[in-house]
C-alpha cells in the first residue's frame, strides 16, 4: 500500500510518515523527513477589474518516532511565504504573506486492521508587518481508518480549527482512503506540503518502479491577519479556491521523491474584512495557471 499522507500543490499541510497500515511496518526509532515546495500562479482576471499573479513556497521538516505495533508520535514544523502581484497598485489588499505551522502527529493502532490518527496544530497566518500572534489559529484533524483487505484501507476524519475573525469552529470532513485499484494504479486521500485545510483526492498511475503521474483535486481556503496599513488596517484577507493539478513524480530510492506539477485554480476567490469581521469587498478570478515543483527526502 502506498503512504496515506493525511491532510491538509497548494494554498496543501500532510503530515509527514502517516502510513495506513501495510504488510511492511516502518523501522522502530526515529525517522525524519524534509520536504518543500515552489509555485507559482499565472495571471488571474479579477470581477473587479485588474489581475493578480502569486508565488509560493513552503519548507517543513518532521521527526517521528516509530513505537511497536505501528503507532507512533512526531513534530512538524513548517515556514512559509505567499507573495502577491496585483496589477493596481490603488487597489491592493495584500502582498506578503507569512504562513508558519507546528504539529503533533500520533497514530495508533487498535487491533490488527484499524488505525487511528490524530493531529493537533497551531497556525500563524499574516502579512508581513502584522503581529504573528494577531494572525494565530488551532485546531486538530483526526480520523480512524479500516484495513478491509490488502488493496484497500479507507475510513471518515474531519477538522476543526478555530477563526480568525469569529468565536466560531471552521469545521470541515474529509475521506481517508488508500486504493490499489490494480498494480499500477492506485486511488488516495490527496496530500502535499504547504496544503491548506480543504480536503483531497489523488488518482496516480505507476509507469514504473520509479516514476507516476498523478491527478490530485481539493478545496483551498487561507485566511490571514492583514497588516495596519492598506484597504483593511488589521483586517482579514482570504484566497479560497479549487486547484486541479497534474505532477510527474520521481522516486529514485525510497527516500528520495521529487516532482514537477502544472494544473489550474477553479472557482477562485479573495475575500477582505475589516479588523470587527464585515466584509467589505469580494472578489472572484478566472481559472489561473498553476506550476511548480516539490521534493521530500527521507532519512
Amino acid at each position: 500500500m502506498k503512504n496515506l499522507l493525511l491532510t491538509c500543490c497548494f494554498g496543501f499541510v500532510f503530515l509527514g510518515f502517516t502510513s495506513l497500515p501495510s504488510a511492511a511496518q516502518p523501522q522502530l526509532g526515529w525517522a525524519y523527513q524534509v520536504d518543500g515546495l515552489a509555485a507559482f500562479q499565472g495571471d488571474a482576471d479579477l470581477s473587479g477589474g485588474g489581475k493578480f499573479s502569486a508565488s509560493r513556497a513552503f519548507l517543513r521538516a518532521t521527526a517521528l518516532y516509530n513505537l511497536e505495533g505501528g503507532s507512533s508520535v512526531g513534530l512538524s514544523t513548517s515556514f512559509g511565504k505567499l507573495d502577491y502581484n496585483f496589477s493596481q497598485s490603488n487597489n491592493q489588499p495584500w502582498e506578503n504573506i507569512r504562513d508558519l505551522r507546528v504539529a503533533v502527529p500520533v497514530r495508533f493502532r487498535v487491533g490488527d486492521t484499524t488505525t487511528v490518527f490524530v493531529s493537533p496544530q497551531i497556525r500563524w497566518d499574516y502579512q508581513s508587518g502584522a503581529s504573528s500572534s494577531d494572525g494565530r489559529t488551532y485546531g486538530v484533524f483526526a480520523g480512524i481508518a479500516w484495513q478491509l483487505n490488502e488493496r484497500l484501507t479507507i475510513g471518515p476524519a474531519f477538522g476543526a480549527f478555530s477563526e480568525l475573525d469569529e468565536s466560531g469552529t471552521d469545521f470541515f470532513p474529509a475521506l481517508l482512503i488508500d486504493w490499489d485499484i490494480n498494480d499500477r494504479w492506485n486511488f488516495n486521500t490527496g496530500s502535499g506540503v504547504g496544503a491548506t485545510q480543504g480536503p483531497g483526492l489523488s488518482l496516480s498511475y505507476a509507469l514504473n518502479e520509479a516514476i507516476d503521474l498523478s491527478l490530485t483535486a481539493r478545496s483551498e481556503r487561507i485566511r490571514f491577519r492583514l497588516d495596519g496599513d492598506g484597504l483593511a488596517p488589521d483586517g482579514v484577507g482570504e484566497d479560497k479556491s479549487i486547484p486541479v493539478v497534474l505532477s510527474l513524480r520521481y522516486n529514485p530510492n525510497p527516500g528520495v521523491s521529487m516532482s514537477v506539477f502544472a494544473g489550474v485554480e477553479f472557482d477562485g476567490r479573495l475575500t477582505l474584512d475589516d479588523a470587527n469581521g464585515a466584509e467589505i469587498s469580494r472578489q472572484s478570478y478566472d481559472t489561473a495557471p498553476l506550476v511548480g515543483l516539490a521534493f521530500r527526502v527521507r532519512f
